[in-house]
């Protein structure tokens, strides 16, 4: 039994006997290997208790196996090329990051990519222990129209620039460093200098389905507060960035708001939505390309437009309703982008595009 674990373990580079100091010292994880078209990678973890893998939009929970009675345990698992998961441990009821893993994603979350994924420059290496810093503009934002209060951060990149407003801005503060990230693409001279703005979601179901409240309140009272603050930013040239269902939401903004929004990123946007199919037992299964591809078909004149759209390559069920969107757009004269993430649906794999099509929305 100890030779066959030994030789796991050994045909992923790592050396002594497993569950001893010498086998941890040092260990950074997860860890490939080739095999046939993808990859066989193996994720270790030190404690007395079972635990699972379990990741993020992408597949099943895998439990770990014990090395012996020793405090190893280990999971190989099968993953296709070019993938950049979120992942955390699962013990009892409570979630983990990797220890061992230094690519973290907020406190109780690590992110593992195979060999042959892309590389994301500009996002830091934050461990899970990491404390985000966070940008000295903050907005008291009292809606009217959303109801309750919310924070609202703002932060001028290279002096501050056309308005980008991030959606699920929450996730992009304290998840993944969108602050420094946007900083060293400015600083690269690979975008202008913008002006972020953090718009933090209370309920993402009712907020960011096509429907239009959202929007007047975005327009009626968070870019006035923006406008007061006297952080430097141009609304002319406005950006909504989104994903999953704030993807869905910033395309809609465009169609139904185009004097307020007329730049869109969007990734992995949720463009199975329509009005009862957050009830549904299968919501993906719906009429492809769900409202907005109703809405398209009317042939809206979208001539002054600018939309960059992106997938997950491995979101094999989203890939209709967004190639449909994505048509649709374009023959109703929008300038269009569409690009496929290494990923499936999850933020780890859309931080690259998040740059790179801001960038492209700005022109």
């Amino acid at each position: 039994m100890s030779r066959v674990g030994a030789d796991t373990f050994a045909a992923f580079g790592l050396s002594g006997e497993p569950g001893t100091d010498t086998f941890w010292a040092g260990l950074t994880t997860p860890l490939s290997i080739p095999d046939g078209d993808g990859w066989t990678t193996l994720f270790l973890r030190r404690g007395s208790q079972a635990a699972s893998l379990v990741f993020e939009s992408w597949s099943e929970p895998v439990p770990l196996r014990r090395w012996g009675d020793t405090d190893c345990w280990y999971a190989e698992v099968r993953m296709p090329a070019r993938l950049r998961v979120t992942y955390q441990f699962l013990v009892d009821d409570a979630a983990y990051a990797d220890p061992c893993n230094p690519a973290g994603a907020g406190g109780d979350r690590s992110v593992a990519a195979t060999p042959d994924a892309p590389a994301q420059p500009h996002w830091p290496l934050v461990g899970a222990a990491d404390v985000l810093p966070l940008p000295r503009t903050r907005l008291r934002w009292t809606s009217e129209r959303l109801g309750g209060r919310r924070t609202v951060r703002v932060h001028p990149v290279g002096g501050g620039g056309p308005l980008v407003l991030l959606l699920d801005g929450d996730d992009w503060l304290y998840l993944h460093p969108a602050t420094a990230a946007f900083d060293s693409a400015v600083a690269s001279g690979e975008m202008p200098p913008v002006t972020l703005v953090f718009v933090p979601a209370k309920d993402r179901g009712a907020e960011f389905g096509c429907r239009p409240a959202l929007w007047e309140a975005v327009r009626d009272e968070l870019l006035p507060l923006v406008a007061g603050s006297g952080v430097p930013a141009d609304p002319g040239r406005t950006v909504v960035a989104g994903q999953s269902l704030g993807g869905l939401s910033a395309l809609y903004a465009a169609l139904e708001f185009p004097d307020l929004v007329s730049r869109v990123a969007c990734q992995s946007a949720s463009l199975w939505w329509t009005p009862d199919a957050a009830e549904s037992a299968d919501p993906l299964g719906g009429p492809v390309g769900g409202t907005l591809a109703a809405r398209l078909r009317a042939r809206p004149d979208l001539s002054g437009l600018r939309i960059a759209f992106d997938v997950g390559e491995h979101e094999t069920r989203m890939l209709p309703h967004c190639a449909l969107v994505e048509s649709l757009a374009e023959r109703a004269g929008a300038t269009v982008r569409v690009s496929r993430s290494a990923s499936g649906h999850d933020r780890a794999g859309w931080r690259h595009a998040l740059l790179r099509d801001v960038a492209w929305a700005l022109g």
